[in-house]
């Protein structure tokens, strides 16, 4: 058994092509499937079922797969982290990103990482908060930012800062005339959300004490899939929808003259960077925190006393 036949698998797995896999993994397919055969014969176990099309992993092909990734991964961490040991940050960083807060803070950060570090090549996928779980549990990424606390056993929070959240509403909106608003004086029917599986949607959600049958009771039902999706509904369909504090940044003076602002203690979110448990790498991890930290000041707030910080697992 060797690493280059557990890249095989993995990129079968990945394609569920054998000749894909080969042109990913820049051999013929008679070498690939060769390599393959000689790993399970030596495992004693037939790892992909070849009779059906797309190519599937037997059941215990998913097992040893998985494996195989956290083993490529770990491999991949000890090059990276004996760079590091030479005060070189170099390699590749794979980076998942929520969508909520990609658009907003990546502008902020990336040229000043690129500049610092220009032999590192950085890889950015945008996923939802569960596939970026899962991306990091399998080794397909390295490092994820997204809202935490999350209170995952496999992952370790590295907090970065806390986002408050502003109310967005149209001109004919009514809502109190006070100068604080509080979560009831929300109509829920006129609430624009983001779609199910956003962790911003269901911190809202928990926020505003929504219910079910709000939503279903609602005219007009329109879940959306971006933050400019649901300015764009507010300004030109009226209602109201709550913002994060980086997305008020690309606001016009008018739409800016649409934000109200919510009372004592605040509602936030707090943005992290996560790893798995082991990650090596932890000068990579500082120098990108540091990065980040310096981007975003004069932003955002770096101490959530007087904040409502908005748990993610309410």
């Amino acid at each position: 058994m060797n690493l280059q036949q557990l890249d095989y698998i993995i990129a079968i797995e990945r394609e569920r092509h054998f000749a894909k896999a080969a042109e990913k993994c820049f051999v013929t397919q008679a070498t690939l499937s060769m390599m393959v055969k000689k790993l399970e014969d030596e495992l004693g176990v037939q790892l992909f079922d070849r009779s059906q099309q797309p190519v599937k992993p037997t059941r215990e092909g998913v097992e040893i797969i998985e494996l195989a990734k956290k083993i490529v991964t770990q491999t991949k961490f000890i090059k990276d982290y004996a760079r590091e040991l030479k005060e070189e940050v170099s390699g590749e960083l794979r980076l998942v990103i929520i969508p909520t807060i990609a658009p907003y803070l990546l502008p902020l950060f990336l040229k000043p990482l690129q500049q610092q570090f220009p032999h590192l090549k950085v890889h950015i996928r945008e996923l939802i908060s569960e596939d970026v779980l899962t991306a990091l549990k399998r080794g397909d990424a390295d490092v994820g930012i997204l809202a935490t606390p999350l209170n995952e056993r496999e992952i370790r929070e590295h907090p970065l800062f806390y986002e408050e959240f502003f109310p967005y509403a149209s001109e004919s909106e009514i809502l109190p005339k006070k100068k604080y608003l509080l979560p009831n004086d929300i109509n829920p029917n006129h609430l624009w959300l983001l779609e199910e599986g956003h962790c911003l949607r269901d911190q809202l959600v928990n926020f505003c004490s929504l219910k079910k049958t709000d939503a279903e009771n609602s005219l007009l039902r329109y879940e959306v899939g971006s933050i400019a999706t649901l300015i764009n509904m507010v300004d030109s369909n009226e209602g109201i929808t709550i913002l994060p504090k980086l997305a008020t940044e690309r606001l016009t003076p008018e739409q800016q003259a649409k934000l109200r602002v919510f009372a004592a203690p605040k509602p936030a979110r707090e943005v992290s960077l996560i790893t798995v448990q082991d990650f090596p790498r932890k000068k990579l991890l500082q120098h990108l925190k540091e990065i980040i930290l310096e981007a975003v000041k004069g932003r955002v707030i770096t101490d959530k006393k007087g904040l409502n910080v908005l748990d993610m697992n309410e």
